[in-house]
């Protein structure tokens, strides 16, 4: 049960330091050394101000200090508490950066990338769009492209978040970036007596390669840089090329304008077409954000989007943005090999959108990552260099090729899972380091884990 605690806090108004920094200084120390301790209410700012004789002011910006840095938890109107930083003991799941590794401990920390936070929603939000889906009978004829009501919805969220100008005719509803990837290659890979070339980005998703393999593509791997993909050098001969320009994934980078204006013109003077993976693009922190390549040029480009990391992997539901020309193709071979998104799922879907569950869930997820990912950049950042730590849920902590295996071996040991640069290379690998994901971990998990690999990087590059 979480109670109140009444603090013996004296503030200096002859002191250098702001009250504000005073405050929450004397804060952070009474947690660490136990006098406060987790759940336990602190005092609300009006009581607390009038203790110290100070402006409500410096009381709330202090909290907000503290509670953005994730020593605090809270909700309006419930109170202000200290967060639990104690590691809760969370499902474990099976980690596939290495081949057959030992048990993990039962309560491991999951630092591997690619998974959001699903532990809270807004569950009478989630309950009333299944609850609308259920009143719907039976379809008997999927329409391969989607329910026209979610259609008309993404277009509407597309302007909103993405900032382009599409309509339902742009849109063909998905179950995913894996579906979507797939139906692409299916209409752009055909034909020709030689194998289609597609290019996907190296190191780069893994799925990609898989998905143009069995479509009968020649994969090609497309080196990438810390920016992301490096257009000078790329063949002239694909007939696509995926790319993940909003975070590249895994190594992080963003790509720039000048950049995408360049991997456009490449386009158009190749013929080939852009499979923009639109991954992490709903989450930045501290810069401003990019446009999509489709914006740029909707003629060469087909983006693909999923609720995925913004919702939940297990709902299913994707989007392909592309020239309604494309898009009635891809449509019409989806029917072929009768593909199709669960109308019941679709259908829930629009009834969060229509009420702005899924804008206020967003909302308040861009907050809490950028909790996590302060957290990660504060542990990990003076013990190694850190790449995409300004957008995305994943960062890549480099490391020299001697000492990366040994770090990843020992954290497992230690209860901590992480994945490595190694997978996700076509070929030989030629940056290597850590893939670490905060999305599905706590602010107390991510805390504890990046504490023990500090120290195991230190330990590591000591040796």
């Amino acid at each position: 049960m979480r109670t109140h605690v009444d603090l013996p806090i004296s503030l200096s108004r002859d002191s250098d330091a702001p009250l504000t920094a005073q405050l929450a200084d004397w804060l952070r120390h009474a947690m660490l050394d136990g006098t406060l301790a987790p759940g336990e209410r602190l005092p609300s700012t009006r009581s607390l101000a009038a203790q110290l004789a100070v402006s409500r002011t410096v009381i709330t910006e202090a909290y907000q200090q503290l509670y953005a840095e994730g020593w605090l938890d809270g909700r309006h109107g419930s109170g202000t508490f200290v967060a639990d930083m104690e590691v809760t003991a969370p499902q474990p799941r099976e980690s596939t950066y290495v081949p057959a590794p030992p048990p993990a401990p039962a309560d491991s920390i999951d630092l591997t990338p690619g998974e959001p936070w699903v532990r809270d929603y807004d569950r009478a939000a989630w309950r009333r769009a299944w609850r609308k889906a259920a009143e719907l009978p039976p379809g008997a004829s999927p329409n391969p492209y989607g329910l026209p009501r979610l259609r008309e919805l993404l277009a509407e969220h597309l302007r909103r978040a993405r900032g382009m100008a599409v309509g339902p005719e742009n849109i063909l509803v998905t179950r995913g970036t894996g579906n979507g990837l797939d139906l692409c290659a299916l209409a752009l890979l055909g034909g020709g007596r030689a194998p289609a070339r597609a290019g996907v980005e190296d190191p780069g998703y893994h799925v990609a390669r898989t998905v143009f393999a069995a479509r009968g593509a020649e994969v090609v791997p497309c080196p990438v840089d810390e920016d992301g993909v490096i257009v000078d050098g790329l063949p002239g001969d694909l007939r696509v090329l995926y790319t993940t320009p909003a975070h590249q994934y895994p190594l992080g980078g963003r790509l720039p304008i000048p950049r995408r204006e360049r991997l456009l013109a490449w386009a158009r003077s190749t013929g080939a077409t852009i499979i923009e993976d639109d991954y992490d693009a709903e989450f930045r922190y501290d810069v401003a954000p990019l446009p999509a390549l489709y914006g740029l040029d909707p003629s060469r480009v087909v983006l693909l989007g999923t609720l995925s990391k913004t919702l939940a992997p297990d709902v299913g539901v994707g989007w392909l943005v592309g020239d309604p020309e494309l898009v009635a193709t891809i449509a019409r071979l989806r029917r072929s090999i009768a593909d199709r998104t669960s109308g019941p799922v679709q259908q829930a879907v629009i009834t969060l959108l229509e009420h702005g569950d899924l804008d206020r869930h967003l909302r308040r997820m861009r907050l809490e990552y950028a909790r996590r990912r302060a957290a990660v950049v504060e542990l990990l950042g003076p013990v190694c260099r850190l790449r995409g730590d300004t957008a995305g849920l994943h960062v890549l902590a480099e490391l020299p090729a001697s000492v990366a295996p040994d770090v990843i071996a020992r954290a497992r040991e230690h209860g901590v899972l992480l994945d490595s640069t190694m997978r996700h290379h076509h070929g030989r690998a030629h940056l290597h380091g850590l893939v670490i994901g905060y999305g599905s971990a706590s602010l107390a998990e991510v805390r504890r884990g990046c504490r023990i690999l500090a120290k195991l990087i230190r330990d590591a590059k000591a040796r």
